[in-house]
């Protein structure tokens, strides 16, 4: 990003935000806290009416707007790829805002851009992921979002295949941060109140959502665009696999792999785990292209589950 395009830019986040200080937009855009404050010298000086106030950061004087802003052949393609995105994996609500947005964007586009624009668009195919869920309405993620942006409580009856059969223990009272797509499926990030800590759940194994009237204070340590989970798998398992898995590896990856060892003309899988039984199923799919070496405990239980298939046979 040059200066130029740099200045626009911290004019449209001054837009959006009431106020933002010099370092909040040195984190945004990557650069000194030096060269933020040469960058609202010169919008002083081009006439842009900032407000600036010690301790606080700086703000644009109300009323002041910048006009439509012009799209280039590759912002368009962008916004049009994520109009695709929210189309195909969100609720009927947002396909339709999508579907809108869509045509906005094709509106205001100069004829030169929606050319060059529409000829990379066909060049791009999205497809669907590997068993991707996709968000519909039963998901209430409209309401889920409402509940994030207006801090409010969420109680939802949470269907865990694992879960007791006291129906209450599947109740579940959270102050919401934020939904997140990890992996396949969509995930809600929120404070449980029962737990007393950050947890996630499936948006598919959630039902009976209700907004409470109750809020919630944001933590101030807390964005989720920088929130990494913590990372549960403490169980090492290594396993010796054949070339052609390791291809299948190293092409599609895994959650669970850590690494691929070669040692003496061997290759040796490194897997880490939470639990031995999230990786029987995935060893068994080997078939005999994979031994497992150790824990003792996941060779055992490959033998039990081995002689279950067998006796049901």
């Amino acid at each position: 990003m040059n200066k130029t395009e740099r200045l626009m830019a911290i004019v449209l986040e001054l837009q959006r935000h009431s106020t933002l200080r010099a370092q909040d937009l040195a984190a945004i855009f990557e650069t000194s806290v030096r060269t933020i404050y040469r960058d609202m010298q010169a919008l002083s000086e081009s006439g842009v009416p900032l407000l600036g106030s010690p301790g606080q950061g700086y703000s644009l004087m109300e009323g002041y707007f910048l006009p439509p802003i012009t799209l280039t052949a590759d912002e368009a393609v962008a916004m049009w790829i994520g109009t695709d995105f929210v189309g195909r994996y969100l609720s009927t609500k947002y396909q339709k805002d999508a579907v809108s947005a869509r045509r906005k964007i094709q509106s205001i586009l100069p004829e030169s851009i929606h050319m060059q624009s529409s000829a990379v668009r066909e060049s791009v195919l999205l497809m669907n992921g590997r068993n991707m869920e996709k968000i519909d309405d039963t998901t209430h993620l409209q309401q889920i979002c409402e509940a994030v942006a207006s801090r409010h409580q969420l109680t939802f009856r949470y269907n865990k295949p694992s879960r007791s059969a006291d129906p209450d223990d599947s109740v579940r009272t959270v102050c919401p941060y934020g939904v997140v797509l990890t992996g396949s499926h969509w995930m809600l990030v929120a404070h449980c109140m029962r737990r007393q800590q950050i947890r996630h759940f499936r948006l598919s194994r959630m039902s009976e959502l209700t907004m409470e009237a109750d809020g919630f204070i944001w933590p101030e340590d807390f964005q989720l665009s920088r929130y990494r989970p913590e990372d549960d798998r403490k169980t090492l398992v290594k396993v010796q696999i054949s070339e052609g898995i390791a291809n299948r590896l190293r092409e599609d990856g895994s959650f669970y792999l850590e690494q691929l060892e070669e040692m003496e003309g061997e290759i040796i899988a490194i897997l880490r785990v939470r639990r031995i039984d999230e990786i029987v199923h995935t060893v068994l799919g080997w078939g005999k292209g994979a031994v497992v070496l150790e824990p003792d405990e996941l060779r055992i239980r490959l033998r039990q589950e081995l002689q279950n298939m067998l006796n049901s046979y």
